[in-house]
Parts: C-alpha cells; sequence; structure tokens
C-alpha cells in the first residue's frame, strides 16, 4: 500500500514563543474505513479539531501527529502521535492525552478526565449510565466522567485545576483544596442528589 500524508502541516503559536505542529497522515486509504476519512471526514476537520484546545494549563508540545490506520480496536495514544479508527468521540479523547498534565496521576482518573471532556463537547456514548449512577466515584467511565462534572459545577474550572495540579503527581487532598471537601464527601453528596 502506498502511504501518502494527507495534509502534512498546520501551525499554531503556543505560549506566544512555540508552534505546535499537526500533521494528519492517512495510512489506510485503500480501505472502506480510510476512504471514509478521505471523502467525508477530511484532515482540515481533523486539523480544526486538534485546534480546540487553549494555551492554559497544558503541556508544551511541539508536534502532533494524527494517523488513519487500518488496525484492530478504536485507538491509541503513542508518544505525541495518535492511531485513529472512530473518529470525532476519540480524537477528543487522545487530543485530551496529547495536553494533559498528568504526572504520576492514577491512569483511571487521567482517563476520566478524558471522559469528562467527551461528556461537555456532547461526544458522550449513548449507552453510558445517567448522573448519579454508579456505586464509586472512580468506578470508571461515564460513572466518574457525571462525577467529574457535578464537581465542576460546584467550582467552575475545577477540572482544569485537577488537571494543573496533577503536573506533579496526584493527592485526594486537590478536592478539598479546590472544593473544601473530601472526594468521599463530594460523591455522598453527589449520589445524595439523584436519589428519588
Amino acid at each position: 500500500m502506498l502511504l501518502r500524508p494527507l495534509s502534512l502541516l498546520v501551525f499554531v503559536a503556543v505560549h506566544g514563543t512555540n508552534v505546535v505542529t499537526y500533521s494528519v497522515t492517512n495510512m489506510a486509504e485503500s480501505t472502506t474505513g480510510g476512504q471514509k476519512f478521505t471523502n467525508e471526514i477530511r484532515s482540515d476537520y481533523s486539523r480544526q479539531t486538534m485546534l480546540l484546545n487553549t494555551e492554559t494549563d497544558r503541556k508544551n508540545i511541539e508536534q502532533v501527529t494524527l494517523f488513519i490506520d487500518d488496525m484492530d480496536g478504536v485507538a491509541y495514544t503513542s508518544n505525541d502521535e495518535i492511531h485513529e479508527g472512530d473518529f470525532t468521540r476519540v480524537l477528543y479523547h487522545e487530543m485530551t492525552h496529547v495536553w494533559q498534565l498528568s504526572n504520576g496521576a492514577p491512569w483511571g482518573l487521567i482517563e476520566r478526565i478524558l471522559d469528562y471532556v467527551r461528556l461537555k463537547v456532547g461526544y458522550a456514548p449513548s449507552h453510558w449510565v445517567h448522573p448519579g449512577e454508579g456505586d464509586k466515584w472512580d468506578k470508571g467511565y461515564d460513572v466518574t466522567a457525571h462525577f467529574l462534572d457535578y464537581c465542576n459545577s460546584l467550582c467552575n474550572g475545577f477540572v482544569a485545576e485537577l488537571n494543573e495540579k496533577m503536573k506533579d503527581g496526584y493527592n485526594a487532598e486537590f478536592f478539598v483544596q479546590l472544593i473544601g471537601k473530601t472526594v468521599d464527601h463530594l460523591w455522598s453528596e453527589y449520589k445524595a442528589k439523584y436519589q428519588p
């Protein structure tokens, strides 16, 4: 198969002096999915979606490369390269990985912040549970995304501030520092809010 880049570079100024280079490469042009990407989704849409982030509270990255590839599974991130199957929902998820400040934070919380982002931009899967469901705040996916949304409703910008704090590791006291309550207390209040 001949591998050709769909688009080479898009430059965006970051922090005034740094430049982020975005490139999109369709490595599956001969497949149905690769052709759908070329004809319907297009690399311009991909770059626009990658550009939706803001300059504040993110890692200093010089280049982001999106690969459209024929593979089993949906997507994964390797360093700052994104390999895609499903599209917009997963693109938001993987771009959040690229920008996330998560040095030593629990992997489950890192992933759930990504799910929170998908929830906020309207790309949560239809099978997700409703707010208030779940047995534990860090159970995963939909449960934690809704809980983080609740926390953010109590303290606007909570998730962004939590992300900022996680650049140097994680401590459950971050919830107390940002909202004034333990995570267990917040979980109890959250569950009570949705009780019939």
